[in-house]
Parts: C-alpha cells; sequence; structure tokens
C-alpha cells in the first residue's frame, strides 16, 4: 500500500461495541452540518458579531449615570481676600475658609448623542464585519463538509482493499491446504509450499494494516460527524465505479471572492469614518445635584440643590496629522486588496479548470485500472489451473498473486484519486453540499 494513500490521521483509539449505524455520504453530511463542531462554531460567529452590532446600536440611547460623594474636610480649604473687605487696612490680605468639615453630595446626569459621525460608520462597518464572519462560515462548512467527504470516500475505499485482501486470503489458504496434502505425499516439495506460505503472510500482514488504518479513518469520522466513540458504523456500500458525485457542476460560487469583496468594501467605509472623525460631535446633557453640608459644632445642616441643561460639543481641531496618516494606510490596502482580488479570480479560475481535468484524467485512469484488474484475475486462474496441471512452478503463482495484488490496490487508488478529484472541483465552485 502506497504511504499517501491515506494520509496521516490521528488515532485516538477504538471505544466499546454498540449496534452499528448504516451510514451513507448523504446521511454523514447532515450530521456533520448539526454536529460538527468546527461548523458549531463559525454559526457561534455569526451569532457574537450580531450580537456586538446590537451592543454598539446601543450608543445611540440616552444614558443615566449617578454619582454620590462624601467628604469629611480635615483642613477646610481657605482662600486670600483683600483685608478691606472686612474693614482692614488696605493693600493686606486675609485667609477666609469656605466650606464645612463634612460634605455630603449626590449627582444625577443624562447625556444624548445627538450627533456623531462616528457611530454611523461604526455601524456600517459592522453590518459589512457580519457579512465577513457569514461567508467564513461558509468557507468553514464548505471545507468541513469536504473532509467529511474525503474521509468517508477513503473508507469506503479501505473496506474494499480488505474484501480483496480476504479473498486473496482464502484462495492461498485452499492452495496452501492443496500443497500441504501433496507434499505429504511427497509429489512437491516442501519448499514449494513455503513459498505459498510466505505470500500468506505477506497478505496477513497487509490486513492488518489496513484493519489499523480503518480504525482510524473510522474515529476520525465519527468526530466530524459526532457519532459517539463507542458506537459502531457501517458505510452504504459503494461498487468502486465512475459513479460521479458532481451533482451540480455548473453553479459556481467562490466564496473567497465574496469575503474579498467583504473586505474591499470595509476598507471603504474605514476612509468614510476616517473622514467623519474631522468633525464635531454633539450631545444634550442634564444634570442634578444636591449637596448636604453639616458643622455639628454650630449646628449647621443645610442642603443645596443645583440643576443644568445643555449641550456638549467635541471637536478635535488637530490630531498631529494622525488621520492623514491613517489615510494613506487606507489607501494602501484598498490598492493591494484590488490586486489580491484580480489574483485570486485568475487563481480561482486556474484551479478549477485544473480540477476539471483532474477529474476527465481519473475517470480513464479507474477505467484503466478496472481493465488491469480483470485482467490479472484472468492470468492469476490461469496460472493457478497451470500450477495444479504442474506446467509451472510456485514462483509463476506468487508473481500471478502479486500482480494480481498490485492491480486490486490501483483500483482502490484509482477509485479514491477521482473522488479526491471531483471533491476539490465541487470545493473549487463551493457546491460541496
Amino acid at each position: 500500500m502506497r504511504k499517501g494513500f491515506l494520509g496521516v490521521l490521528l488515532v485516538l483509539g477504538v471505544g466499546s461495541n454498540a449496534s452499528a449505524q448504516v451510514l451513507d455520504l448523504e446521511t454523514c453530511l447532515k450530521m456533520a452540518d448539526t454536529a460538527n463542531l468546527s461548523i458549531v462554531n463559525s454559526r457561534l460567529d455569526v451569532a457574537i458579531n450580531k450580537s456586538q452590532i446590537s451592543a454598539y446600536l446601543s450608543a445611540r440611547l440616552p444614558k443615566i449615570s449617578v454619582a454620590g460623594d462624601y467628604k469629611y474636610n480635615a483642613i477646610i480649604p481657605g482662600q486670600l481676600l483683600p483685608a478691606e473687605m472686612f474693614g482692614g487696612a488696605p493693600g493686606t490680605y486675609q485667609t477666609v475658609k469656605f466650606g464645612v468639615p463634612y460634605v455630603l453630595s449626590t449627582s444625577l446626569q443624562l447625556q444624548q448623542i445627538l450627533f456623531n459621525p462616528q457611530i454611523n460608520y461604526g455601524i456600517s462597518a459592522l453590518k459589512i464585519q457580519q457579512e465577513v464572519v457569514e461567508i467564513q462560515q461558509k468557507i468553514t462548512e464548505r471545507d468541513s463538509k469536504t473532509q467529511v467527504a474525503n474521509t468517508f470516500f477513503n473508507l469506503q475505499a479501505i473496506n474494499k482493499q480488505i474484501s480483496f485482501v480476504d479473498s486473496n486470503l482464502a484462495n492461498i489458504e485452499r492452495l496452501i491446504g492443496n500443497m500441504e496434502a501433496m507434499e505429504k505425499q511427497q509429489m512437491v516439495v516442501k519448499t514449494e509450499v513455503d513459498k505459498l506460505r510466505i505470500n500468506r503472510l505477506s497478505s496477513v500482514n497487509s490486513k492488518q494494516t489496513l484493519q489499523a488504518n480503518k480504525e482510524q479513518l473510522e474515529m476520525m469520522l465519527k468526530i466530524l460527524i459526532g457519532i459517539p466513540e463507542d458506537q459502531k458504523i457501517t458505510l452504504a456500500t459503494d461498487d468502486l465505479v465512475e459513479k460521479s458525485i458532481l451533482i451540480d457542476g455548473n453553479t459556481i460560487n467562490y466564496p473567497e471572492m465574496e469575503l474579498v469583496g467583504a473586505q474591499i468594501r470595509l476598507n471603504e467605509e474605514e476612509k468614510k469614518g476616517t473622514n467623519m472623525a474631522y468633525l464635531p460631535s454633539l450631545s444634550f446633557v442634564a444634570g442634578y445635584n444636591y449637596t448636604y453640608n453639616m458643622k455639628p459644632e454650630d449646628k449647621v445642616r443645610q442642603g443645596i440643590p443645583s440643576a443644568f441643561l445643555g449641550l456638549r460639543l467635541d471637536w478635535t481641531l488637530f490630531d498631529g496629522l494622525e488621520k492623514h496618516h491613517k489615510q494613506k494606510v487606507t489607501k494602501i490596502t484598498h490598492e493591494k486588496l484590488e490586486n489580491q482580488s484580480e489574483l485570486l479570480a485568475q487563481q480561482l479560475h486556474m484551479q478549477t479548470e485544473n480540477a476539471k481535468r483532474q477529474i476527465e484524467i481519473q475517470v480513464n485512469a479507474l477505467g484503466i485500472a478496472q481493465e488491469q484488474l480483470k485482467l490479472s484475475q484472468s492470468v492469476y486462474k490461469q496460472t493457478e489451473l497451470q500450477y495444479n496441471e504442474g506446467t509451472v512452478d510456485s514462483n509463476d503463482l506468487v508473481k500471478a498473486s502479486t500482480d494480481l495484488q498490485q492491480s486490486q490496490t490501483n483500483l482502490v487508488l484509482a477509485y479514491v484519486q477521482l473522488r479526491q478529484a471531483e471533491l476539490e472541483y465541487l470545493k473549487n465552485i463551493g457546491n460541496v453540499k
């Protein structure tokens, strides 16, 4: 078996036995749609971004704040005033203390934004960001389902390979049984039987390796579609024919292009937002304050209320050229995104056309592999008959058996490569369902 045939997969072990579930590709994809954690997390990202939009929109609502304060003036603050105000000599000053030792105050303030251009920019940017997250969700779903389908087809292939090995083992066991009987009658030498036994051990080893790979693939598939580790699964049979999985190969949808397009619009909104930052913001403010003053030794207890209404204007007249340099960065980024969009369109078109050609090549390869298998089976049967008749030796039989096994492996490999080519095409056009 070729090492790159199935790739390197994570081994997590095999759980306890449970009732087997028969799965076809459509069922696996539907299960992954609701149970695959990568897909679930991508949808949570969409929900998070929607909540961020709602949180940002709340900035347009009025804000009400309450503050309380208690102060003990250990040393009451004072201020110098002209002494002549109190009958003193002109040109002299006297310290006058203002306030009392104990002061309690409470304030209530209302602020309502009337005009803030940055808020409008932020809302537009967040809406485009929502599109970005939704496109990323589509890409995650596509990639995850591609992984599910690829694992499914690899399992189909390895099941077929195991069935081939079982069939080969049955033939070898039968031949060895016949040869052992002939060896006892001294009709053949022991060496002839040993060659077949070596061939049998090779097949046994191949089956053990295939079984280990199968367990790894099954564990991976369970993780991808949300099946418990201890639950048995059985795949619906695929006859390894050139039956295409291309249900709709004409609808082309490149989510990567949508993503770059959204990033370009986000860049344009950023430019507008930086321009808006040159404008002032205007808010309505209202407040109420109540201060309670106490000086126990003089029996002074006096509350003083106050209130105000007004408008507040915030306007940065000079920011040290910060916005100017931001606009330069935004302009360069825009040019980069435009180039990226053009390059990506060329790459996706090339990949799609290559994937189309690969499908044609692999369909032909599968047909050739099927024909080779038929011929190898025919050669093996003929060689086995000749061996039983004594016209060829065990070397010819072992070689025919080896050629048959190689043809079986080539057929399975051609099947996997065809399925992978089809999946690659569907992935490129954004049509894995």
